[in-house]
């Protein structure tokens, strides 16, 4: 991507305020804009953050700049409902955020002292605790919503935060060894009572919601290690999300060049295509 010049502060606060009066008008002479709501714009939301992160993951500059375009309009959009309900505007939501910024940064603003980033984000969660209608509950914090693994990231950041954790990384690997443990325990009997005849359907269900429940916590204190690690397990997961795709397509494509379906190779077959694909550059991904 071709590198821009450097806009000046007027610059910026002039594009800004062209994007305001095109939604001002688009919100009055386009029927598709005039009739959305908050309710009706959600969905839409939640599309274009998951783009956006796909682009982030990608480190496309020119599909960051377009997504970070469709995130921001709908940020402006939801301000511009909230100014026709007389409840806010794009004005008390940027004061609303100074403000907050200011407070949870007193090493900068203030007096208090955090050499480092793991001190700013202790400080964080407890002024958090202390400010008037916050939440008061260290995990509160954390959306119910959230998808299950970015949940799971934040609710160990935040109680590791407030002193639960391991005092050393290495040590995290002990539990993860013990979470398989249990895991494999109850898959081994799981798979030995459907060789039962006589097995009720409680029993079934019974042994598979203990599989289920073991295998969370094993996801659960892989998700710790790699908080330990410095890894963050959403990107490393889409990663190799990612990397699996390309080798299993190259798969496909090499069977259909050696006139073959994708179900007619031999195991031994496919392994050798999918060694072959994990030669290729991880670039050529």
């Amino acid at each position: 991507m071709e590198k821009i010049q450097q806009h000046t502060r007027q610059e910026k606060l002039e594009a800004f305020g062209r994007v305001l009066d095109v939604l001002d008008t688009l919100r009055v002479k386009c029927p598709w804009d005039a009739k959305q709501t908050n309710e009706s714009l959600r969905p839409n939301t939640v599309e274009e953050v998951y783009e956006l992160c796909e682009a982030l993951i990608n480190e496309d500059d020119a599909e960051i700049r377009k997504e970070l375009g469709d995130v921001l309009l709908h940020v402006l959009f939801y301000a511009k409902i909230g100014e026709e309900k007389a409840a806010f505007d794009i004005v008390t939501v940027c004061d609303s955020l100074v403000n907050k910024l200011i407070r949870r940064h007193p090493h900068v603003y203030g007096q208090v002292e955090a050499d480092n980033a793991h001190q700013v984000e202790l400080n964080w969660e407890q002024i958090k605790l202390k400010e008037k209608d916050g939440n008061r509950s260290v995990l509160a914090g954390v959306p119910s919503s959230l998808p299950a693994l970015n949940k799971a990231f934040r609710i160990q950041e935040k109680a590791a935060n407030s002193g639960f954790d391991w005092e050393e990384a290495s040590q995290v690997w002990e539990k993860v060894q013990e979470e398989i443990g249990e895991f494999s325990v109850e898959a081994e009997k799981s798979r030995m009572l459907r060789h039962k005849s006589d097995a009720t359907p409680e029993e079934v269900k019974a042994v598979e919601d203990r599989v289920e429940s073991e295998m969370g916590d094993l996801f659960f204190s892989l998700v710790n290690a790699a908080r330990l690690y410095g890894v963050i397990p959403e990107n490393a997961l889409e990663k190799t999300n990612k990397k699996f795709i390309a080798r299993f397509n190259h798969i496909e494509q090499r069977a259909r060049q050696m006139g073959r379906k994708l179900n007619e190779l031999t195991l031994d077959e496919m392994e050798e295509l999918w060694q072959e694909a994990k030669a290729r550059p991880e670039k050529d991904y």
